[in-house]
């Protein structure tokens, strides 16, 4: 499972919102959520074969300019693979 984190200014107008909705519902395995009071969008695919550079397409052909927030590459899967951060 792949899961991302876009903020893209404009994202919320409706037309955005359909052409994002076209495109990324024409993608096997792909879910995603909008946050309702900020231009951000939470994307997960179980499809790990989707690259940042075809998400970013997609916004692109809209007009939106993406960028990925935090840490895009994969994600640890067990706890002993992380670091505690410290103060």
């Amino acid at each position: 499972m792949v899961e991302i984190e876009i903020y893209a200014k404009g994202l919320r107008a409706p037309d955005k919102l359909l052409g994002l909705n076209l495109e990324f519902g024409a993608i096997a395995g792909l879910h995603y959520k909008l946050d309702t009071l900020h231009d951000i969008m939470f994307i997960g695919s179980e499809n790990l074969t989707i690259s940042l550079q075809e998400i970013a397409s997609i916004f692109a052909k809209l007009g939106l300019k993406s960028c990925f927030v935090g840490q895009t590459h994969s994600v640890a899967h067990t706890l002993t693979a992380t670091q505690l951060i410290q103060p």
